[in-house]
């Protein structure tokens, strides 16, 4: 990954021979988009602009042909890209996050509405039997309105996976400016995300309370809950990191991940709420401050 993120930065052609490239290839647009944050976070929008606008052809061309995630997935990264660059914060990029995530959504709405809705017909007609006995016992009110959140859930499902694909992409994009002009940066940089007690509460009632409110506001849920599971897993390094958990525990916390998501993705949620009110990390921090500082190698 280094040798690719030196080619990258070797100069202008090369830079846009792989965010083209990888724009244009089935499947790797999240390469692209990690290449052209790369090219932003260290250049600038000024010198990055002639690299990036290349970019846009063949995300172009596969929105063309229903293909929405590549131009999607290209420009949401670098508009998170925007919002790291101006605050060095990964606070208030993943907070943005939902914000794009919510135009994901309304995308997702308009160019596949007819998929979602014939999936969300398909999956209201198997409730009986994934509820079993709790379908019978609901009333036919509660039965059309549970029928009624699907189709907004997987909306948000579907753009609660890209706004997860464009977070990770910018931090691929970050971690290649460490390890390039900054090694560890990145690392001091995660480890130390946490969401204040304000907005981590605030999420958690959106979660919640948002279905309440209408079918379409039922879609908050998933994309509210992405800054939280990111939190989570940075509070997890954090404290591996502080030698207050075993590095086996990363390795166990990722492979449960893949495999039992249903279990460990609200786990991490429920995580990074306590670590708002409590602060872990904060409680058993370093006094001499070296987990501090930037991955930007810009001084």
């Amino acid at each position: 990954m280094r040798a690719l993120a030196d080619f990258i930065m070797r100069g202008r052609m090369q830079a846009t021979l792989v965010v083209v490239g990888c724009a244009a290839l089935p499947l790797l647009f999240w390469l692209s988009a990690a290449a052209g944050a790369l090219v932003f976070l260290r250049r600038g929008m000024r010198d990055a602009s002639g690299v990036l606008v290349w970019a846009l052809l063949p995300a172009l061309v596969w929105w063309f042909f229903g293909e929405p995630r590549t131009l999607m997935v290209l420009l949401g990264t670098l508009g998170l890209a925007a919002v790291l660059r101006a605050s060095e914060s990964w606070v208030r990029v993943l907070l943005v996050s939902i914000a794009l995530g919510l135009v994901y959504a309304v995308v997702l709405g308009a160019v596949f509405r007819e998929p979602i809705e014939a999936m969300a017909q398909a999956l209201e007609k198997l409730l009986p039997q994934m509820l079993d006995g709790i379908y019978q016992q609901l009333s036919v009110e509660e039965r059309a309105r549970l029928g009624a959140l699907i189709a907004p859930v997987l909306t948000g499902l579907i753009a609660a996976l890209l706004q997860a694909v464009s977070l990770l992409a910018l931090m691929l994009g970050r971690y290649w400016q460490a390890v390039l002009y900054n090694p560890g940066g990145f690392g001091r940089e995660f480890r130390a995300v946490r969401i204040p007690r304000g907005p981590a509460l605030l999420l958690l009632v959106c979660m919640l309370v948002g279905p309440n409110f209408g079918p379409q506001l039922a879609m908050l849920t998933p994309l509210c809950s992405i800054p939280l599971v990111f939190a989570g897993l940075a509070l997890m390094h954090g404290l591996v990191a502080q030698g207050r958990l075993g590095k086996f525990w990363l390795v166990g916390l990722y492979v449960t991940l893949l495999l039992f998501m249903q279990l460990i993705y609200p786990l991490l949620v429920v995580l990074a709420i306590v670590d708002s009110l409590i602060d872990f990390r904060g409680r058993m921090a370093p006094k001499n401050g070296a987990d501090d500082g930037s991955a930007n190698g810009e001084g």
